[in-house]
Parts: C-alpha cells; structure tokens; sequence
C-alpha cells in the first residue's frame, strides 16, 4: 500500500461524512501526511510502521505519539488494512502536575483584581464565567440572553448536547452587563458588530493581565480556568462521573487528568500519612 493524495482525500471525506468536527479531521490530515512524508512514496509494510513509531518517540511527547499513531490506526482501519496497525504507548498516569503548569484559586482571585482594577469589565466577565461554568472557551457563544434568562445553557458542539447550569451570581453579572451594554437577545459577549469574541484575542489579553497580575504567564490560558473549576468542583462534590458529563467529557479517563493534584498538594498529603517511626 502506498499512501496518495487521493487516498488521503478519501479518508478525509469519509470522516466528514460521519460528522468528525473540523478540528478533529485537520489534524487528523496533518498526522496522515506526516506519515507519507516519512514514507516518501513507498509501499507500507508493518515494519516501516513499526520504525514511523520509534521516529515520532524521538521527536514528540508520548501523548503525542499516541495521538498521530491513533490517527494512522483509524486511516487503515478505513483502508481495510488492519495489519499495519500499531500499538500505541503505554502511559502511566502521573500522580501529581507540574505547579508551573496549573492555575491556583488564589492566582485565579489576584487575575480577577488586576482586570477589575484595570476596569476591563468585559474581560473580567468572560474570566468569571470560564471559570465558574467550565465551558471551553468554543463554547463562549452558548452563554446566550435566552441561557441567562432560564438559567441554563444548552450546549451543542462536536455532535454533543449538554446542559450547564449558571450560579446565581454570575447569572445577575451576565444580566447586569447586557442591560447595560443593549444586548436583546443571542450571545452575550459579542463585538459592537455583533461579532462573538475573537478567542485569540481573549488568550492574548489573558496574558497581558497575568503579566500585571505578576503571575506565570504560562499558567494563564482560558483552558486552564477549565481545569480550575473540574478541580473545584471535585473537592466540593467528590463525583467524577458527574463532572465527567458537566466538562462534556465521553471518557471519564480525560476527566482523570484534570483531577491531578500539584506536587505541592501531594507532598503535604504524604507528610499528613505520618509513617515514620
């Protein structure tokens, strides 16, 4: 078998024909390419995937590995030839994260003081519903006059349907700042065109404020008040299949590994087990 254009466009066509969303079958034309390149035009046999698998552990991440040899599983599951299939990794899951990496409530708290002294009130509420929704940041234009109005928004992406519930307090925020802004009806956070937010432009001025706020700038992206609120949650509810359907999440697994503590964290459950003599 020889990977051709045409057999990548047919791939392609087929995943959009079984409704995978455009991000998903992007990248999944990025794996499959990179592959071809590897192969430079020959045919394929289980050994050549085999050593396409040890290539990629040198050059990414294992999850990244996992992710483009995944891709590559489902391209020749589509061509019928599931003998050039390969294992993926095994990972173990790590017990605890990086504290570079994840953003505290009380970074979170100094975030929301920099915005609010900085009096960018339409920042300060998008931040505020990320983080006390857990919505993706895709997901901003859900939060509609008609969500605020009963209290839910009903959720629709990737051939999903989910129902998130807004707190009381935000929900009062979300009314006070579209009546004072005129908006009727639709998305809340729209531009004076009616132009729901660029998300580039809310991460870069998320890092501006982070910088203000002297905190890691790399701590400091809407995804991580994602992981903040799943955190949050779960020390209050101690659920994580519920969680699991509140994040939108199919495999309780993903919801995992936003459960890991900090080192931190770790390191004084460890001292609070007291098993030295």
């Amino acid at each position: 078998m020889i990977i051709t254009k045409e057999k990548i466009n047919e791939f392609i066509n087929t995943l959009q024909y079984e409704e995978y969303c455009k991000k998903t079958i992007l990248k999944y034309r990025t794996d499959i390419k990179k592959l071809a390149n590897f192969m430079k035009q020959s045919k394929i046999c289980k050994e050549d995937m085999i050593e396409f698998k040890e290539y990629l552990c040198k050059k990414y991440k294992p999850r990244s590995v996992n992710s483009i040899l995944a891709a590559c599983n489902l391209f020749f599951t589509h061509q019928n030839r599931l003998d050039l299939k390969v294992k993926q990794l095994k990972i173990q899951h790590t017990a605890f994260c990086d504290e570079e990496r994840e953003l505290s409530k009380r970074e979170y708290e100094k975030l929301l003081r920099a915005v609010k002294q900085c009096e960018d009130h339409t920042m300060l509420l998008i931040i505020q519903t990320l983080g006390n929704t857990g919505i993706r940041i895709s997901e901003l234009p859900f939060i509609t006059i008609e969500a605020i109005t009963s209290g839910k928004a009903e959720i629709r992406m990737k051939g999903k349907n989910r129902t998130i519930l807004i707190p009381k307090g935000l929900k009062q925020k979300l009314q006070y700042y579209a009546t004072k802004h005129e908006i009727k009806k639709g998305p809340v956070f729209v531009t004076k065109n009616a132009v729901p937010y660029d998300r580039s432009n809310i991460w870069r001025k998320m890092k501006y404020y982070a910088e203000i706020a002297d905190i890691n700038p790399s701590k400091v992206f809407p995804h991580n008040l994602r992981h903040l609120f799943a955190r949050q949650f779960y020390r209050i509810k101690k659920d994580i299949a519920q969680l699991a359907d509140i994040l939108g999440h199919s495999n309780i697994n993903t919801t995992r590994i936003y459960m890991i503590s900090t080192g931190e964290e770790h390191q004084r459950i460890l001292e609070k087990m007291q098993l030295l003599l």
